[in-house]
């Protein structure tokens, strides 16, 4: 009889290895068959970008883009991204922490509450503004059409996504601008 080895047990008709660029970094796992993308890149990654909303594609939580193109993460096996790259809403921020502008906006606009759908919003809006269209309410309205978010009313996430796309945009009430503050 013979022994098995470490390898033996990661390998198997229900297990596979993956090579995925996640947010400019190769990282390898072994996954059974059936895990979805949203599940290996929080539990085996610890990237909590990405959130388990629906499971269905419905809600847009765990938007992330996938070898540039938008994409639902809990409707793509993980061995499907074998191979790709994957960016998160982890990408967006600068190596030291320092926000980018579309979060930057999404700040100053009070565009987050409970924070559970913002990184979806902040990967489709970061596609819509690199798309080159025209950035007005109704074209923001219409690219964000496949994210939901129970709190904010998505006033806010619509003026803050015009903002960051040079479109005027009022602020919440009462709020102001970093640099307005600054002043202050």
């Amino acid at each position: 009889m013979s022994q098995q080895t470490t390898a033996d047990l990661l390998t198997g008709p229900d297990l596979h290895t993956i090579t995925v660029t996640v947010d400019g970094e190769t990282r390898t796992g072994v996954v059974p068959s059936r895990k979805l993308l949203v599940h290996w890149l929080r539990d085996d990654l610890d990237r909590r970008g990405p959130k388990i909303g629906c499971d269905t594609g419905n809600c847009g939580a765990c938007t992330v883009r996938w070898d540039g193109k938008l994409a639902k993460s809990c409707m793509i096996l993980a061995v499907q991204a074998d191979g790709s790259e994957v960016e998160t809403a982890a990408s967006l921020a600068a190596e030291d922490g320092t926000l980018n502008d579309l979060q930057q906006k999404f700040k100053e606009h009070h565009a987050l509450q409970c924070g559970y759908c913002t990184s979806g919003f902040l990967m489709t809006a970061t596609d819509f503004l690199e798309s080159g269209e025209e950035v007005t309410n109704e074209s923001v309205r219409r690219a964000l059409k496949g994210n939901i978010c129970r709190c904010t009313g998505y006033e806010n996430i619509v003026n803050a996504v015009c903002a960051a796309g040079g479109a005027d945009a009022p602020l919440p009430h009462g709020r102001h601008t970093e640099a307005e503050e600054a002043r202050a």
